[in-house]
């Protein structure tokens, strides 16, 4: 009987369901498609160093999944909130009939153990296939070999899919017991008779507060953009973050009034076609949800800003990348000890290997130590020199107070690297990077890390800016920082290089370091893999670099493979998490706007049919409840696309030399269709759902 009764009531509140029933479908494939990461990587043919970073990935992704499962559970005991909301009178039927509260919590309990087990389902195999567009995604994020493809079914993501929602579902039929038990059949039975009170504000107070909690916003952004320089510690960017959340609330709880304030001196607009209905029924929503409008604000905004930031970080990250790795080896050792460490102050005991090791070039210490040189080639081999009388204060000189304020962090003490150029023209054909001419007066500042180029350049513009090196003085060529580096990096981290003439006089006691810079003689990458152990293996006995290390001699150094696996593995972490958070903050915010907007349609269908009465045709109507519910879901995205323009400016400030504005454009383009995908499912869903509920 009861379940016959549950079937039915299914059957006929199948379009209140739509909402829903999305919501837990998209929980349920987001959640499978994130947790079956593990089970994909197994068919990628990838490195062990590479396997590892993604397991460290899943590993994350499971910590996530965690909040995530709280998040959705949360979101779907509002959900089914308004179902049980909706449904009130029709309780009321039922207890007027006889039946008691425990037969109406069993009636609830069978429809949300069908809808679950339906909507588990769906969504399962929803996710089982987007699953594999996922494995691609990840083999396209980790430059991993995909000829081995095939359709995966994770068994272990399924069942902690499955455990995960199944305690969401357990969770919201102790809350539908509750609430039942709580109903009065008076309340049930006039509860299609009740709407929400609302206050109408003061509409000079509701300016007032619109252009304070503007101001306050104002404020934010200008101490996130304009005097970001000064956001150095956590304490003094959570100030700009807290007026940010002010300033929100205040704006919504003043918006209502604002809206109509301004609204009635537009005389011509307010009173056309149904613009006056349209407003009030919006001025009533917001009203009754300032907190809420404030918290989906704050979600997109979290949404637009991560999605983006992430994205651009990863595309950055591996266009640097590429241009940062032009070799396959470099290996630099200190020159001159111990008097390279007494520079900097450094108290280090040497050995008279080590002393003696130090004066000869990185080639001729692998070939004393039995390395075959054959298995390298394009071998370039420079000095660089570095001296205490030429810092980062020296350089900045008659500027440097002005710069310490502005960053007082930074290591002035630290001694400016020197290389000739010729040296350096050698390396720089290598890389196939710039090469430069000199005067024998002049030198030339290298520079590509963002903030370092800016400070130098305020102090290079003064034009001929003089420095003295190595006792004589030299003239700058430019009036700003050129591009180049030495070594590899996996960004634009170069904080500074000075390029002099071959006559320039560096004596021996200023040489600092020996930097080698070759390929490996390889034509596959089978064979690179076998030189790249030689230099980066994890095994002692084949890893040349630790083995000189443990006989004394210090050669450190970095491969393309080891810098390019570890810099995609950090990218493809953040984009996945950043992905995973982002959508699923979309969703909640999208399933919560839907929620409220079907609640007031579903209370409002007097007011509807007022409409109908007073001449009004149904195109007519379903045009202002397009426009409503449009408005509805346009005010917190419009403000939370304001929020991420200085957001995601201050981000990539505070990012700076891993993610550039030049790739914000695509970043931006794919958040837009992320957003756009599943903010225009909800709100097309919620309007069909709305007409349904209003006729």
């Amino acid at each position: 009987m009861l379940f016959k009764l549950s079937i039915k009531n299914i059957r006929k509140s199948i379009k209140d369901y739509t909402i829903y029933f999305l919501t837990l479908v998209l929980g349920v494939a987001i959640f499978y498609m994130f947790s079956s990461i593990d089970s994909q990587q197994a068919m990628l043919q990838v490195s062990n160093s590479t396997r590892q970073i993604m397991k460290l990935m899943v590993g994350m992704l499971g910590y996530v999944s965690i909040f995530v499962a709280i998040v959705l559970g949360l979101l779907i005991v509002y959900a089914n909130n308004f179902l049980i909301r909706r449904r009130k009178n029709e309780f009321g039927i039922y207890m007027t009939l006889g039946m008691g509260k425990r037969q109406i919590s069993k009636i609830l309990l069978l429809e949300t153990i069908f809808v679950g087990i339906v909507s588990l389902a769906v969504g399962l195999v929803i996710g089982i296939f987007a699953s594999q567009l996922m494995s691609i995604l990840v083999a396209k994020m980790f430059e991993a070999d995909l000829t081995e493809f095939q359709f995966v079914f994770s068994k272990e993501a399924c069942i902690k899919t499955s455990i995960y929602f199944a305690v969401m579902y357990i969770a919201v039929m102790l809350f539908n017991t509750m609430t039942v038990s709580r109903y009065k059949l008076i309340n049930l039975l006039n509860a299609t008779k009740k709407n929400e009170k609302v206050k109408m504000k003061n509409p000079f107070l509701a300016v007032l507060v619109f252009i304070f909690g503007s101001s306050i916003l104002g404020y934010a952004y200008w101490k996130v953009t304009g005097d970001v320089h000064s956001m150095n510690t956590a304490e003094k960017i959570l100030p700009p973050i807290l007026m940010g959340i002010v300033g929100t609330v205040l704006i919504f709880w003043s918006l209502s009034g604002f809206i109509i304030t301004v609204a009635q001196k537009m005389k011509n607009i307010y009173l056309k076609d149904t613009n006056l209905f349209v407003l009030r029924q919006i001025n009533n929503k917001i009203n009754t949800m300032v907190v809420s409008m404030s918290v989906i604000c704050i979600m997109l905004f979290m949404t637009i800003s991560i999605l983006s930031s992430s994205l651009a970080l990863r595309n950055t990250m591996q266009r640097e990348l590429i241009e940062m790795t032009p070799v396959d080896l470099n290996l630099y050792k200190t020159a001159n000890l111990p008097e390279s460490y007494k520079k900097y102050g450094i108290q280090y005991t040497t050995t008279e290997a080590q002393r003696e090791d130090s004066r000869h070039p990185i080639k001729e210490t692998l070939i004393n130590n039995g390395l075959d040189m054959n298995i390298l080639k394009d071998i370039v081999e420079i000095e660089v020199y570095a001296t205490n009388d030429l810092t980062w204060e020296d350089f900045f000189g008659n500027s440097f107070n002005e710069v310490k304020k502005e960053f007082p962090g930074l290591a002035y003490g630290t001694a400016e690297e020197i290389v000739k150029i010729s040296d350096y023209n050698k390396i720089a054909r290598l890389y196939g990077i710039n090469e430069y001419t000199l005067n024998e007066d002049e030198y030339i500042m290298l520079c590509d890390f963002d903030i370092q180029t800016e400070l130098r350049n305020k102090v290079l513009s003064q034009g001929d800016y003089p420095l003295t090196i190595a006792g004589k003085e030299y003239k700058s060529k430019y009036n700003e920082c050129q591009e180049g580096f030495i070594t590899m990096s996996t960004s634009h981290t170069n904080t500074g290089i000075i390029l002099v003439p071959d006559n320039c006089p560096l004596t021996e006691e200023m040489k600092e370091e020996y930097l080698l810079s070759a390929n490996y003689n390889a034509t596959t990458d089978e064979e690179k893999e076998e030189i790249e152990k030689i230099f980066a293996g994890n095994a002692a006995s084949s890893n040349l670099i630790k083995s000189l290390n443990d006989n004394g001699i210090e050669i450190d150094g970095m491969t393309k493979i080891s810098l390019m696996e570890a810099s995609i593995g950090l990218a493809t972490i953040v984009v996945f998490i950043a992905i995973y958070l982002g959508i699923v903050f979309l969703i909640a915010s999208s399933a919560i706007l839907a929620l409220k907007q079907l609640s007031e349609s579903s209370d409002n269908k007097q007011r509807y049919t007022i409409l109908r009465k007073i001449g009004c045709d149904e195109k007519i109507i379903n045009k202002t409840l397009f426009r409503q519910i449009g408005i509805f879901f346009g005010m917190p995205l419009i403000l939370a696309i304001i929020h991420s323009i200085f957001g995601i400016q201050f981000a990539l400030t505070i990012m700076s030399g891993l993610a550039s504005k030049e790739e914000l454009l695509p970043s931006i383009i794919a958040t837009v269709v992320i957003i756009g995908g599943v903010y225009g499912i909800y709100f097309l869903a919620t309007y069909y759902e709305s007409k349904n509920i209003i006729k």
